[in-house]
């Protein structure tokens, strides 16, 4: 009997790349995760150093196209959003380092999240509404800020929304506040994430 490799996709969005205090946290998580998953993969996808295109018409016309007329370059831009989708249909888990920038998350992730929703293949429209299909996952979003904005905020119900709409619904939100108002808040913001995450993995 073969034994399947758990696998963890493992996203990152801070500008600050591996110095971002997201995807720190994010890393640490990896780790923990790793040490409790003997064998397991870790898949890394950092949107800082490989963003994906925003979404223009050509991409737009290219994901919605009919498969038997596509061009070349259409096939590529279905391609790409292809490998994108497999990542996460490949992974028993995810999780997410995701910044605050301008009350909302880092337009990478948008974008990402773009080439991530197509009808047919993440989700349908049946008579009962929308069904996601990357089912049978589980994902941990890591969220930092430098304010005090609390769970019920519009990102964090943002990306919730987005991840139940393709399927993925049991998702644990962490959330790492007050970062910036002052060296203490901080420190104990990122500690108090830090014991939570390693409890999560």
């Amino acid at each position: 009997m073969t034994v399947q490799t758990r696998k963890l996709l493992k996203i990152q969005t801070s500008l600050f790349q591996n110095d971002g205090q997201s995807s720190q946290l994010a890393n640490e998580f990896a780790d923990n995760w790793l040490a409790a998953n003997p064998g397991g993969e870790v898949v890394s996808r950092n949107l800082a150093t490989n963003p994906v295109p925003h979404l223009d018409l050509s991409r737009f016309q290219a994901l919605n196209s009919d498969p038997a007329e596509r061009t070349q370059e259409q096939q590529a831009v279905v391609d790409f959003s292809d490998a994108l989708i497999q990542e996460i249909r490949a992974a028993d888990t995810l999780v997410f380092g995701i910044p605050m920038y301008n009350f909302s998350v880092p337009s990478s992730l948008h974008a990402y999240f773009d080439h991530i929703a197509r009808a047919g293949v993440t989700f349908r429209y049946t008579e009962n509404g929308p069904e996601g299909l990357l089912t049978g996952k589980r994902a941990y979003v890591v969220i930092t800020r430098g304010g005090l904005y609390g769970e019920d905020h519009a990102q964090t119900s943002f990306i919730r929304q987005f991840l139940g709409f393709i399927g993925i619904t049991e998702v644990e939100f962490v959330h790492a506040e007050g970062l910036a108002l002052s060296e203490e808040s901080r420190n104990t913001a990122l500690d108090t994430a830090r014991e939570r995450l390693a409890q999560l993995a």
